[in-house]
């Protein structure tokens, strides 16, 4: 079920990346191909498993702009085998990953069947906590001296 959002856009300023994210991930919650994990290895290491059967590195693509992760594959139609039963999917596909802010991808690679995307949460210095040294009592701020009159 799709839930429509023009209610709120009429009625919210600035909140437009917000349902578009929303709006996403309905959309992918009903798409069902590939099958994926997303795991997390650490605080800030993450892990996507796609089950790519059938594929190669070759026929998958895999491209990161902005916030968007992108992947892609394209299977080549042989048309000369005849299945009695057809199981594996061998169909064309295009998911994509929405990113947190600061998420980078540092790497891809094929495993048994499975494509493993490396993603890393990098938080700037200046974005990162930093404890502030309270010094003492005493005034460090210099006071005015009254002008006799």
């Amino acid at each position: 079920m799709r839930y429509d959002w023009t209610p709120l856009w009429r009625s919210t300023i600035g909140f437009d990346r917000l349902f578009n994210v929303l709006d996403e991930v309905q959309r992918t919650a009903e798409e069902g191909f590939p099958p994926y994990n997303i795991e997390r290895l650490g605080e800030n290491h993450f892990q996507i498993s796609v089950a790519l059967a059938g594929f190669t590195p070759d026929g998958v693509s895999l491209t990161a702009e902005q916030n968007v992760l992108t992947l892609e594959g394209k299977k080549a139609v042989k048309g000369d085998k005849t299945f009695l039963f057809r199981g594996i999917s061998t169909r064309n596909f295009k998911r994509q990953f929405t990113l947190a802010d600061h998420v980078d991808v540092k790497g891809a690679r094929f495993e048994n069947g499975m494509l493993l995307i490396e993603l890393q949460r990098e938080i700037p210095e200046a974005m990162k906590p930093r404890r502030i040294a309270i010094d003492n009592a005493q005034s460090t701020v210099p006071q005015l001296a009254e002008k006799a009159a």
